[in-house]
């Protein structure tokens, strides 16, 4: 009997699962995601998985992490200090692509170099401008290379990496590493977000590896990669941005093994996020213009997802400029109130009564702050030191008592930004413990959080609410409309040939929300998925049922859904990909471009039998590298030619190589 261990790291839980031979689930358990060191929340909930099963650590054979980490902390632009150079493009490419704002004020350099299309040489590599951008740089995490055309001929992007390491130690992600692609300023964001992960997800593998050995597990440690299948560890230490969406694509994955379907949208709800995809065929989609998080579109292979900062401990936004008023949830997660009280109980209650006792509510009601242990904070101006300052010394406060100026309020959001401090607030897992559909935390908090909100002022004048409760069914409310947004979003989405609009536009559109309503007048209007939803999340059983009211379809809610990101985790295969190009740069010569440069052939087949060879070389020893046995090989391509006289001229050939297999397991 083989006993695979899957665990997933989401923004409020930690779930780890025990499966026998792919073929039963034996056990599954939880505990609190420790933001600070994730790896605490992984070995509680191993752990406790260890116990509530029986299973002697050394009969596991494998083990298998998806996080939601790099996702997160793209959506919530956290991650480390990060350097760019850019190689062969020009100031106004940084401006027109965005990169410029994904730098989020980290420094950039645009060096001299490149190649053109054909892969020689554009001009000169300016080395000696790159040393001395170097040598003024203070503390930078990691640093990211693009060069131009570096996917005809990585040359100058490998020799930026040589000098960045010899100089600094530093890691280096390099943008044809991660995409064979042509398409400068989209590789560049990808590695730019890559190099800002890498400090993060070493150090959460490295912490889970070994607080597994702690344990007593030896088996091998797998990662879940974004497109759903698995890597090495090693692999993704050195690719974490393959690992946004990891947690998504599990819960896609285990989503099918639980349920069987072969076409349905997927919801899944974490404490972040809510990730929306489309199983056809019993394949997750994959995006082919490559995963998007929050505003940033990068090149990697990656199931077709829409991910909106919407979850149980979404931050919840009076919008007071109505006669009615409202609320608004997301994107930022803070802490519940009902959980910080569970951790700090006296000073929580004691804040919460003194503000319900003021006769006028207050902008930092029920706000509280805390600062995030170990958490290096070097770098920092004077004034974001001196608040980090207080709020160390203080412990969990409330926010009001912290800032001493409205300019601070920035300073607080930069130190939420880098993950230094964590705020807390009212969230739906606030209003769900209001409600009475979860009993985890404290209630009593809840409750008085949510009174302090529901007396917040409209634009009418009138409170909010009128009770804790009202409080509460508004905000679950929200989360309703809001999720049921973000599924329309990804149906419309699929079908946007037909529609000719946006999905978001659509999905907002007049006629779908009131087709949503059974509008029945000189016109009858209905709107409504033609599939059913799988649900997936440990708070969808409390949310769910009401979204597929909504949206008129059936609501699939699988045993073991809480848990289903973990189940994926491990139950998916090794999958390595691998591109390449045959260029015809002048008559009778076909170039090959290959990750160690271009090498030139006298006819076309040949060039191609040698990329493919090549590929396949790649592959099979990337796939062996990641852990893979019986690897199965396959190879397409896509051949682009024209009519010339009477003949076929090859213009360019594009071969994709897949190499697939189970992960080998301990003996």
């Amino acid at each position: 009997m083989a006993v695979l261990l899957g665990v997933d790291t989401g923004g409020t839980y930690t779930d780890a699962v025990l499966i026998r031979d792919e073929v039963a689930v034996i056990a599954s358990a939880k505990a609190l995601t420790t933001r600070h060191d994730l790896a605490i929340g992984i070995g509680g909930a191993v752990a406790n998985v260890l116990t509530a099963s029986g299973v002697a650590p050394d009969q596991i054979a494998l083990a298998s992490l998806s996080t939601t980490l790099a996702t997160n902390a793209l959506v919530e632009g956290q991650g480390g200090r990060v350097g760019l150079i850019y190689v062969g493009f020009r100031e106004q490419d940084m401006e027109g692509h965005g990169l410029w704002n994904a730098l989020g004020g980290d420094p950039a350099l645009i060096l001299p170099g490149g190649h053109n299309h054909a892969g020689l040489a554009a001009q000169m590599l300016d080395i000696a401008a790159l040393e001395a951008w170097l040598a003024e740089q203070r503390g930078i995490s990691a640093y990211a290379v693009a060069s131009q055309f570096a996917t005809r001929n990585p040359e100058h992007e490998l020799e930026v990496a040589r000098i960045i390491t010899e100089r600094t130690g530093r890691p280096v992600s390099c943008s044809h590493h991660l995409s064979a692609k042509l398409n400068g300023p989209k590789r560049a964001l990808t590695a730019l977000l890559n190099a800002r992960l890498i400090g993060m997800i070493a150090s959460l593998i490295q912490k889970a590896e070994f607080k597994l050995q702690d344990l007593g597990i030896s088996a091998p440690l797998m990662v879940v990669r974004g497109d759903g299948a698995l890597i090495s560890a090693n692999q993704a230490r050195e690719r974490p941005i393959e690992t946004i969406l990891s947690g998504p694509a599990a819960s896609i994955v285990g989503a099918r093994w639980l349920t069987g379907v072969d076409t349905a949208l997927v919801s899944d709800i974490g404490g972040t996020t809510t990730d929306v995809a489309v199983l056809r065929g019993g394949k997750p989609m994959i995006d082919p213009a490559g995963a998007q998080v929050g505003p940033w579109r990068t090149m990697v292979e990656a199931v077709g997802m829409r991910t909106t900062g919407l979850g149980g401990d979404s931050e919840v936004h009076v919008q007071g400029d109505g006669l009615a008023g409202g609320v608004i949830l997301g994107p930022r997660r803070v802490l519940p109130v009902s959980l910080i009280a569970q951790e700090a109980p006296e000073i929580v209650h004691r804040v919460l009564d003194a503000q319900l006792r003021n006769t006028t509510p207050g902008e930092y009601d029920a706000a509280f702050v805390r600062a995030v242990p170990g958490v290096e904070a070097d770098g920092l101006p004077d004034k974001d030191a001196a608040v980090l300052a207080r709020i160390i010394d203080g412990g969990v406060q409330p926010v009001g008592s912290i800032l001493k100026t409205r300019m601070e309020n920035q300073t607080l959001r930069r130190l939420i930004v880098r993950g230094l401090v964590q705020v807390s607030g009212v969230t739906p897992s606030d209003a769900s413990h209001v409600l009475g559909n979860v009993d985890t935390w404290d209630k009593e908090a809840a409750e008085k959080a949510l009174s302090l909100l529901a007396r917040r002022r409209t634009g009418a004048g009138s409170t909010l609410a009128q009770s804790a409760s009202d409080m509460a069914r508004m905000i679950v409310d929200q989360l309703t409309n809001q999720t049921v947004l973000a599924v329309l979003e990804t149906g419309f989405a699929e079908e946007a040939e037909q529609f000719g609009l946006p999905a978001e536009q659509l999905a907002r559109h007049v006629l779908t929300q009131r087709g949503l309503d059974g509008h029945k007048g000189l016109m009858r209007l209905e709107t409504g998925l033609n599939v059913p939803v799988v649900g997936l999340g440990a708070s969808a059983g409390c949310y769910y049922p009401a979204v597929g009211i909504r949206l008129g379809c059936a609501m699939v809610l699988p045993e073991h859904a809480d848990v289903a990101n973990a189940i994926g985790a491990v139950v998916g295969r090794v999958t390595i990909r691998r591109s390449g190009t045959v260029t015809c740069p002048t008559e009778g010569l076909f170039r090959v471009h290959l990750a160690t440069g271009p090498v030139d052939y006298a006819d076309a087949a040949t060039a191609l039998d040698a990329l493919q060879f090549a590929l396949e070389q790649e592959a099979r020893g990337e796939a062996i590298a990641a852990g893979a046995e019986d690897i199965h090989i396959t190879a397409t391509r896509d051949l682009r030619t024209a009519q010339a006289e009477a003949r076929q001229v090859f213009l360019e050939g594009e071969i994709t190589v897949e190499a697939s297999g189970r992960p080998r397991i301990a003996a």
